[in-house]
């Protein structure tokens, strides 16, 4: 049985897929992407430093419409992708959270989680080895978006030292800034996946 092999590399990562033809118009394409990247970014009061984590399982069936390469895609991905995010003091070695500002070495760490549901669907186009295709070498094209729903947002401190009322106001100020992270990372409910590689028939 013919199969097609791809690598790939785009906003999901770096990509591996296998394809099976299952008849002139259909194939079952399964497949993994990964990528880790940092980058710091700013609510509008306390900086981050943000790791992105970007792990996808894909499990994808394109439907060619004629002989040629342009296929429309749909299936399910298994969304492994997160942030960890680490509050970062700014250059007098404090934080200011919710208009309040604590030092560092006593409000302590600040650290905080985005992630996703597990499966997220998937529609796209693309570009690619079409069912009555020859063996050998070709074009692997994907466009398309990765629904994978609100973000879920955790944000806390750890090792507060302050007196316990302050280390309790620090608690519902970080509750206030929670919400302003996750107005940040809101745009991430529907992610974008554009990848593009080769692809070889075996």
């Amino acid at each position: 049985m013919e199969r097609d092999l791809s690598v790939s590399a785009g906003t999901t990562g770096f990509a591996l897929h296998v394809a099976t033809p299952l008849n002139d118009r259909l194939s079952l394409r399964l497949g993994a992407s990964l990528l880790d990247h940092d980058k710091s970014e700013r609510t509008r009061s306390v900086d981050y430093d943000f790791q992105l984590k970007l792990r996808t399982v894909d499990m994808l069936l394109d439907f060619y419409p004629t002989d040629r390469g342009f296929r429309l895609t749909g299936g399910l991905m298994f969304n492994g992708n997160r942030i960890d995010a680490a509050g970062l003091p700014n250059a007098s070695g404090s934080y200011v959270i919710n208009n309040r500002r604590y030092s560092a070495s006593e409000a302590g760490r600040l650290d905080g989680r985005i992630d996703f549901r597990n499966l997220a669907p998937y529609l796209g186009v693309g570009w690619g080895k079409a069912p009555q295709a020859e063996r050998g070498w070709g074009v692997a094209l994907d466009v398309g978006a990765m629904l994978q729903g609100r973000p879920r947002v955790a944000l806390a401190t750890s090792g507060c030292t302050l007196p316990q009322p302050m280390c309790a106001q620090l608690a519902e100020d970080v509750s206030v800034e929670r919400a302003s992270l996750s107005d940040k990372v809101d745009n991430f409910r529907v992610y974008p996946v554009i990848r593009a590689g080769v692809t070889y028939r075996f």
